[in-house]
């Protein structure tokens, strides 16, 4: 039996789907730390990108920030991972967390910076001068229309540390890396597969509702405009 043959074999055993440890249970965790991680880092990188890329003033410094926050992005995940095990963050799913949420943070914030700094400066100015105020130009012009870049930077960062979540397994977590490692200790490399296609499946498929989800998030008139 090949690897493919041993592969469709464990993802068709009932056995690995029920449990504790079954595939349900596993990829239910994986994205629970997945949205913690991404919630994480948008707590920081989402206001943070929003002023700097509202302020014409802060420009150079916004710009200087996403460079040093893309710099975190040459840190490997997993030297990450064993830093945080090493110290006081200790093993299991917590350091995985604050790994991903590193890793997540440069891409939501460098889309939201450029998502409101790219917004054109006539229609700012159209704002002002019909008395709007800073905020409501902020609030009401600026974040509409930087929305669809905004969300699609949250989309890429979801996919992205789906994918890097499970690296826990290595530092004693959860998530659907427990498959693939076991499958590694136990040489059953058709299990190693099936955690593979296991992962990238959820990708594709979480990816796939967070573009439905952007599209209908994204108000008729800024589709309209994208579409021109």
């Amino acid at each position: 039996m090949n690897e493919i043959e041993a592969a469709i074999a464990w993802l068709n055993d009932p056995l690995n789907w029920s449990g504790k440890g079954g595939i349900l249970a596993l990829t239910g965790e994986h994205l629970v730390m997945t949205l913690q991680a991404v919630l994480l880092a948008s707590v920081v990188a989402l206001p943070l990108g929003v002023v700097l890329g509202h302020s014409r003033r802060a420009a150079r410094l916004g710009t200087s920030t996403v460079v040093l926050t893309n710099v975190t992005r040459a840190l490997p995940t997993f030297a990450l991972l064993t830093i945080f095990a090493s110290t006081g963050v200790g093993f299991g799913n917590t350091p995985t967390v604050y790994a991903a949420a590193i890793f997540a943070l440069p891409v939501i914030l460098a889309n939201t910076y450029e998502g409101v700094r790219s917004v054109d400066a006539d229609i700012r100015d159209a704002a002002t001068g019909i008395g709007m105020s800073g905020p409501r130009v902020l609030l009401q012009v600026e974040l509409p229309l930087a929305l669809p870049l905004i969300t699609s930077g949250l989309r890429t960062a979801v996919v992205q540390v789906i994918a890097t979540i499970p690296l826990a397994a290595l530092v004693g977590g959860g998530g659907l890396g427990i498959i693939i490692t076991q499958g590694f200790g136990t040489q059953r490399y058709g299990q190693v597969l099936a955690g593979g296609v296991i992962v990238a499946l959820l990708c594709l498929v979480v990816e796939g509702l967070l573009a439905l989800g952007q599209r209908l998030l994204t108000p008729a008139p800024v589709r309209a405009l994208q579409g021109s």
